[in-house]
């Protein structure tokens, strides 16, 4: 169990082989129940109704871990506003969007009630999708971003029958990374929480190979894998924190004869900005590297930026 993040992925590997996979961590973050967590966070009464959101322990531990006080964690699919609330205990500013009207009022609610409760950072909640993070509207957050925490929701989609939900979600969180990188600081991360999901057919989706791909696409390079336990530890042992129609779900699964193992942890796969990385990485080794300004970044969302210069 690390108490830092891992040394960043290494350089890139001589053709035909395969980078190695990111160390793996645990977080012990399932040590209170969802309920408890979310009474011990102050969240108002209804955020347990997002049954996607990102449990406030996961959400302190990857604050506290890839931010420091003052800067700005973003959630472009906030629900509820479980990673704001915690942003905003930590001493960091919170941003959120939503386009749900109920997960809008509620993280709303949370974030006044972070305020009320002492914090005094800036709170947001937009009514806006990710996409509006590449418009000049939000022009004012490049290069200002500390940590980029979110989750592939997939309840959005279930309406769209004729779609596998985890696979759209995948699709548009893909597209989110797109719009997030180029609002990161030097030194910022981009943390996903990904709870294990399954497809109509019940078989298990298959979630870290698209969503590194995805990341890589976006420019962005790999730097931990980690695993955040949602069962709390007795020992040797994990307790599953499972709600009543969680097990009665596996249950059925079971008697339908698809096994179904009751969820106990989230993984999280962690990224930095290609150039950062890369960077490091060289640093370590001792190899020289190139002034940032003649560095010629290429174009993310149609602009390009030159150089590598970044908001401290």
């Amino acid at each position: 169990m690390t108490d830092r993040p891992t040394s960043p992925w290494p350089l890139p590997q001589p053709p035909g082989e395969e980078p190695p996979m990111p160390l793996l961590s645990v977080w012990p973050t399932g040590q209170r129940d969802p309920l408890a967590q979310l009474h011990e966070a102050g969240c108002v009464p209804g955020t347990e109704t997002d049954t996607e959101r990102i449990p406030p322990a996961v959400a302190a531990h990857a604050i506290a871990l890839y931010t420091r006080p003052g800067d700005l964690v973003l959630d472009p699919d906030c629900g509820a506003g479980t990673a704001l609330i915690e942003a905003l205990r930590a001493g960091r500013h919170a941003l959120g969007l939503t386009v749900r009207n109920r997960w809008w009022t509620l993280a709303r609610a949370n974030v006044t009630a972070a305020k009320t409760a002492g914090a005094w950072r800036d709170g947001s909640v937009l009514d806006a999708r990710p996409k509006v993070l590449a418009t000049v509207r939000a022009a004012g957050l490049i290069g200002r971003v500390g940590l980029v925490l979110t989750t592939p929701r997939t309840a959005d989609r279930a309406s769209s029958p004729d779609r596998d939900p985890v696979e759209s979600a995948l699709t548009d969180l893909a597209t989110t990374l797109l719009y997030c990188e180029p609002l990161l600081r030097s030194g910022g991360h981009v943390a996903v929480i990904a709870r294990p999901l399954r497809h109509p057919d019940g078989s298990l989706a298959d979630l870290t190979t698209p969503l590194i791909a995805a990341a890589t696409a976006a420019g962005l390079a790999p730097v931990e894998r980690c695993i955040a336990l949602t069962a709390g530890l007795r020992g040797s042992r994990l307790v599953t924190r499972a709600s009543l129609a969680e097990r009665r779900a596996a249950a059925r699964a079971r008697a339908a004869g698809a096994p179904t193992a009751l969820t106990a942890h989230h993984e999280v796969l962690v990224f930095q900005l290609a150039h950062d990385a890369e960077l490091a990485a060289a640093t370590a080794a001792g190899i020289p590297w190139p002034n940032e300004d003649d560095v010629i970044r290429p174009a993310v969302n149609g602009v390009t930026y030159p150089g590598w210069r970044r908001a401290a």
